[in-house]
């Protein structure tokens, strides 16, 4: 039973087959950019589409919109350190621009930046890169390069840290570009990018001591830090009698700096931060945020913003949402399971990842079977889900995987039952759908999944 209750609703409306065919035509089949209104199950993502609590908006009424040194600033300072350990927070509208203040403060100035100086690109080397990390790195003009362990893209493999980051793959890529190259470590928890699944603290360690070993700054992508800790304490020995909090603290103790996007565990609907220990580095991270976000203490979020990320952030490590967060990803997963539908297992926090590529085993790479899976759950029940595979990221050898990205405290029981019931029609007709095909998309490849076209082969 949930621990918590509905206060407010919205209405949703399932659009008829006819119009659903009708709305993919005209979105070339790519579902972002179909209307929110004409999808009657959304999970599209998980960032910024969950329901906040009546705290969080009780907040948003003493939001402080000073321009310069708020209240509100100071309260998300304060969740800040008391929740994750950092002193020092320059917030951003989002985590892309969290992003794009840090990684070009460490990339993109003094001699580490390959344009500025004439020397050979920096790399950076992550778990997994999700998309706009790696877009970012590579705006900062480096080579964003995935050292995932063994079996994190293998469906038939499983355990419970899958989404570790290999040392032994890192050590390799430094012995190749030498560890001048390698600026920046970045370990994102969890690795959304090989299928939600979690960072063990003993990785943490070990990722944190690798980095310290080639003097590198180490990064934590901490979206969904939280629910990292969750599977922490429920999988790793020597955690299950520690507080969700503590676990969720001690895993980001290891980082040099962080990247928030305030849109997943901040449990907020707009904001993020960049994280750091460094002063240098702060004020690097500062100069940025004044030219890209905003003043430092607001950062492109207005105040009352800046509260309800403060509330969210507690109310993140708040052990029954976690755990009942975690157990809904879970029962879609079964659910899935017992229509016939090939998921990555154990299912992660955020998300259930289906095996487009084994069902639609007609459909190869080239002509995105995941986007084709997707356009079908969109034509047969409303649901939207997102591609990841060779579409979202071209050139990347990795399965052909649909997220479906449960927003937070936001649907129910008979929502996921839908959403089975859909994808088991759409098992049903699979051997009739082909591949498709890009007709239009934007220069930069690493974003196309976004805004380009698509039409059937």
């Amino acid at each position: 039973m949930r621990s918590y209750k509905a206060k407010m609703v919205t209405p949703i409306r399932l659009p008829s087959r006819e119009e659903r065919s009708r709305n993919l035509e005209r979105a070339g089949y790519n579902v972002f950019n179909l209307d929110a209104a004409a999808v009657y199950v959304d999970l599209l993502t998980d960032s910024g589409t969950g329901t906040m609590s009546d705290a969080q908006w009780a907040a948003l009424v003493r939001g402080d919109e000073a321009y310069a040194g708020s209240e509100s600033f100071h309260r998300l300072r304060e969740a800040v350190r008391d929740v994750m350990g950092f002193e020092h927070v320059v917030p951003t509208h989002q985590g892309r621009g969290a992003e794009n203040v840090l990684y070009g403060a460490l990339l993109g100035e003094g001699d580490v930046a390959g344009g500025s100086s004439g020397r050979e690109r920096p790399v950076v080397l992550n778990n997994t890169h999700f998309d706009t990390t790696r877009a970012h790195v590579a705006n900062q003009g480096a080579e964003a390069v995935d050292c995932p362990v063994e079996g994190a893209w293998d469906r038939t493999v499983e355990g419970d840290f899958l989404g570790n980051f290999s040392v032994e793959r890192a050590r390799e890529v430094v012995d190749e570009v030498g560890a001048e190259r390698v600026p920046v470590v970045v370990l994102t928890v969890t690795n959304n990018s090989a299928a939600g699944q979690p960072v063990s603290m003993a990785n943490i360690r070990e990722t944190a001591a690798f980095a310290d070993e080639i003097d590198a700054t180490f990064v934590v992508d901490a979206c969904r830090f939280a629910e990292n800790a969750h599977f922490i304490r429920e999988r790793e020995t020597g955690f299950a009698d520690r507080s969700l909090a503590a676990v969720a603290r001690e895993q980001l103790s290891y980082a040099d700096a962080l990247t928030m996007s305030g849109k997943k565990d901040g449990l907020v609907n707009i904001g993020g931060f960049a994280a750091v220990r460094d002063p240098d580095l702060l004020e690097r991270t500062k100069q940025r945020a004044i030219l890209y976000e905003g003043f430092p203490t607001y950062g492109g979020m207005a105040g009352r913003d800046l509260d309800a990320l403060a509330v969210g952030l507690r109310e993140a490590v708040d052990p029954p949402y976690v755990a009942e967060r975690v157990e809904q990803v879970a029962t879609l997963g079964e659910l899935l399971s017992e229509a016939g539908i090939p998921i990555v297992t154990p299912t992660g926090g955020h998300a259930v990842y289906v095996d487009a590529g084994d069902l639609l085993p007609q459909v190869p790479p080239g002509a995105f079977p995941g986007q084709r899976l997707v356009c079908e759950l969109y034509r047969e029940g409303g649901v939207r889900g997102v591609e990841l595979g060779s579409f979202a990221f071209p050139g990347a050898d990795r399965p052909e995987y649909v997220r479906l990205a449960l927003p937070r405290r936001t649907y129910w029981r008979e929502h996921l039952e839908h959403v089975a019931e859909t994808a088991a029609t759409v098992r049903e007709q699979r051997e009739a759908y082909t591949g498709l095909e890009i007709v239009s998309e934007p220069p930069m490849k690493e974003l196309r999944h976004f805004t380009a076209e698509l039409r059937p082969r």
